[in-house]
């Protein structure tokens, strides 16, 4: 039985520009940090695995010192688990209040693989609680049951490295060729395709000019009757109408792992 994995933040939903990022600006606030990402600085921090690998990145030396943060570990660890829990509550209040559209497409290729007898999994580098939040919005109640969710910290490293679909692959009982993953980013390609998995990237707000060698398709979206998918790359040939169904993760199966 295959199993079709996706990627959080940018597949689901796009959920960085008005999700994260408010999320993180208002966590700052909340605890009197000086702090607030514009959307050209939180570009950069999207390439970062991991919203407290993304908050850990900012304490340097020096604004550690002009904020009056805590030097030392373990205080940081403490103070960035304690905003991490703080950004994640918020993060899952907005898109719990259906601020973050779901992606077109997602919904209906779902339920074809589904409906085909595919494993159905995530696996991001984001809180467990935010995935799920996403994943129901995406996909509904009901169909959210039929996933597995792999998530956070059930990893000791974040994308790019692959530990996080190793995990998937090896917790869904599937073989790597039996399994195709749907990305939005260069690093969460690169996890993927360490891991020797096959993947569709579509690409999201942030991810556009990322490098995407290696995947086995590259669109602007999975698709649906008001949104057609258009196709940046597709090295196998394996797009052959106007969105990414049953029929196209079929032929991607079919070929070589390395495009």
């Amino acid at each position: 039985m295959p199993a079709l994995i996706f990627d959080c933040d940018g597949v689901l939903a796009d959920t960085e520009r008005d999700g994260h990022l408010p999320a993180f600006n208002a966590t700052f606030a909340h605890f009197g940090v000086p702090l607030e990402w514009d959307v050209p600085t939180y570009a950069e921090k999207v390439k970062i695995g991991g919203g407290k690998e993304r908050m850990r990145s900012v304490l340097t030396p020096a604004f550690v010192a002009a904020a009056g943060l805590p030097s030392e570990e373990p205080a940081q660890s403490t103070m960035l688990a304690d905003w991490h829990r703080e950004k994640t509550t918020r993060y899952t209040r907005l898109i719990d209040s259906g601020a973050v559209p779901a992606r077109p497409g997602v919904a209906r290729l779902v339920r074809e693989a589904h409906d085909a007898g595919w494993k159905l999994a995530v696996a991001s580098t984001s809180a467990q609680p935010s995935v799920e939040a996403v994943l129901r919005h995406a996909v509904g109640d009901e169909m959210a049951q039929m996933f597995r969710v792999f998530a956070g910290d059930v990893v000791p490293r974040k994308k790019p490295s692959p530990d996080i679909y190793q995990l998937a692959v090896r917790e869904l009982a599937v073989a790597e060729d039996d399994a195709v993953v749907v990305e939005d980013s260069g690093i969460g390609l690169r996890a993927a395709r360490a891991a020797g998995l096959r993947t569709i990237v579509t690409i999201s707000g942030f991810t556009a000019g990322d490098d995407f060698s290696g995947a086995s398709l590259v669109v602007d979206s999975l698709g649906s009757d008001s949104t057609p998918t258009h196709v940046i790359d597709d090295p196998l040939g394996v797009f052959d109408g106007d969105r990414v169904d049953l029929h196209t993760l079929d032929r991607v199966l079919t070929h070589p792992t390395h495009p």
